[in-house]
C-alpha cells in the first residue's frame, strides 16, 4: 500500500476512535475510557513486541507518565467540547516546537496562523466550558512533550520502545484512572467497546504512522498531518453530530494553515 494511503488510515482512525469513546462515555466515565484506552494498547504491544528489557529507561519512564497524563486530560476535554477543537488546539504545540527549532518567517507566519485559529476557538467556548478549554490546554502541553520524547525514543527504540512506554503509562494511569474502569469489568458491551477504542486509537494509527514516516519525507509527511484538525472536525459531524459554529470552523481552518504552512528544522546526517 502507498505509504500516502497508510497515512489517511493513521489520520481517520486517530480521531475515529475517540469519536467511539465520547459515546461510550454513556457508560463508563471518561477516565475509564482513558484506562481500557491504555490497557489494551500496552496488552496489544506486550504480546507482539515484549519490550520487557526497556521499561527502566528514564526516556521511557517520562514517556510513559506523559502518555498516561495526555490521554487522562484529553478524554476529560472531549466530554466537555467538541472533538474538532480539541484536537485544533492540540496541534499548537507542534507548530510552536517547528517555530523554535526552525526560527524563519514562514514558521512565524505559521505560528501567527494556529495562535489566531487557537484564540477564535477559545472565544467561542471560554465562556461555557472553561474546564475543557483548560484541559484541553493541558492535553496540548502533553502532546507537545510526547513529540519531544517520542522523538529521542525512536532514533534507537522503535515501535519497541512505544510498546515499553505504553506498559509505562498503563502502570502511572491506574492508581488516576483505574477506578474509574470498574463499572466496565462487569458489562461486556463497555469492554468490548474500551478494548476497540484502544486498538482504534493507539494501536492502528500509531503503526500506520510507522509505516507511513518510513516511506515519506518528513516534509511531506508534516504537510498531511496538517489535515488532522479537519479530520477530527469532520468525523465529530459523522459520528456525533458536533456541526461547528462559524467560528469554530474558521479557527479549525486557521490552525490546519498554520500546520500546513510550519516547516520543521532538517535532520541533520
Amino acid at each position: 500500500m502507498p505509504p500516502h494511503a497508510w497515512f489517511v488510515v493513521s489520520a481517520v482512525f486517530h480521531y475515529l476512535g475517540p469519536a467511539f469513546a465520547v459515546l461510550l462515555f454513556a457508560r463508563v466515565a471518561p477516565l475509564g475510557v482513558a484506562w481500557l484506552r491504555i490497557a489494551t494498547a500496552a496488552l496489544v504491544f506486550a504480546l507482539w513486541r515484549r519490550p520487557w528489557r526497556l521499561v527502566g529507561r528514564r526516556d521511557l519512564l517520562a514517556w510513559g507518565a506523559v502518555l498516561a497524563g495526555m490521554n487522562c486530560c484529553f478524554y476529560l476535554a472531549i466530554d466537555r467540547l467538541p472533538l474538532g477543537t480539541v484536537a485544533a488546539i492540540e496541534f499548537l504545540p507542534v507548530v510552536a516546537l517547528a517555530a523554535l527549532g526552525a526560527r524563519t518567517r514562514r514558521n512565524a507566519a505559521a505560528l501567527a496562523l494556529s495562535v489566531a485559529g487557537v484564540a477564535a476557538l477559545c472565544d467561542v467556548r471560554l465562556g461555557g466550558e472553561p474546564l475543557g478549554v483548560a484541559l484541553a490546554f493541558a492535553n496540548a502541553a502533553l502532546f507537545g512533550l510526547y513529540i519531544v520524547l517520542g522523538h529521542r525514543v525512536a532514533q534507537d527504540a522503535g515501535v519497541d520502545g512505544l510498546g515499553a512506554a505504553m506498559l509505562l503509562a498503563a502502570v502511572a494511569v491506574t492508581p488516576v484512572a483505574g477506578w474509574a474502569a470498574v463499572p466496565a469489568l462487569s458489562d461486556p458491551v463497555a469492554l468490548v467497546a474500551g478494548a476497540g477504542v484502544g486498538i482504534a486509537s493507539s494501536v492502528v494509527p500509531y503503526v500506520c504512522d510507522q509505516l507511513a514516516m518510513a516511506r515519506l519525507p518528513r516534509a511531506s509527511y508534516a504537510l498531511m498531518v496538517a489535515l488532522l484538525p479537519a479530520t477530527a472536525a469532520v468525523i465529530g459531524v459523522l459520528v456525533l453530530g458536533q456541526v461547528p459554529t462559524a467560528g469554530e470552523a474558521a479557527g479549525v481552518a486557521l490552525v490546519v494553515g498554520g500546520v500546513a504552512l510550519h516547516r520543521e528544522l532538517p535532520d541533520r546526517g
